[in-house]
């Protein structure tokens, strides 16, 4: 059973009036969609809030909610690849997205990133948009730390590759510094 009802309420509240606009451009990010985002934080709030979760303090409502948040869009995108990978079988023909940009990157690394496989980029804004450990990003995701390492390491080989960057330092890469022409 949850939080008795009352208690986890104002919890809520506080947390979807202080801290919605950051879930909602972590979701952004992850899925590429405002729309799906907003579907994605909707659910994510609703599975935090109506279980077993008890959180001491908003930071731990808006972390478990973030972690909800990113397993979700790995749930979804595998959900989706499968779906659309049938659908091109069925068609005969591959079908392109238009992504919208998130807020601080800029069109080519948000490009860089839609074509990344959807664990590797979990991994990669986990690590370096959220500034997670490498044993944080494997307990958000349910990885080994090894994995959350090669699946880093490949992102950002594939990041560099499309961008034409090189990464001085393995430990600290920042997408964001990474612009048009550069």
């Amino acid at each position: 059973m949850g939080v008795p009802m009352g208690r986890w309420e104002p919890m809520l509240e506080q947390l979807v009036r202080e801290r919605y606009p950051r879930l909602l451009s972590r979701a952004t990010f992850l899925t590429g969609s405002r729309e799906d985002a907003e579907d994605l934080v909707q659910e994510a709030l609703v599975a935090s809030f109506s279980g077993r979760a008890r959180f001491g303090s908003v930071n731990e409502a808006e972390a478990y909610v973030r972690r909800a948040i990113t397993t979700r869009s790995v749930d979804r995108s595998r959900t989706a690849g499968h779906e659309r990978r049938a659908w091109v079988r069925l068609a005969g023909f591959a079908t392109s997205e238009v992504v919208p940009e998130p807020q601080g990157l800029s069109g080519d690394v948000v490009a860089a990133l839609g074509v990344l496989a959807p664990r590797v980029r979990a991994c990669v804004a986990l690590r370096f948009l959220d500034d997670l450990s490498i044993r944080d990003t494997a307990d958000a995701l349910g990885l080994t730390e090894g994995s959350v390492k090669r699946y880093t390491a490949d992102g950002i080989a594939a990041l560099n590759t499309a961008l034409g960057t090189t990464a001085s330092d393995p430990e600290f890469v920042s997408v964001k510094e990474v612009g048009r022409g550069a």
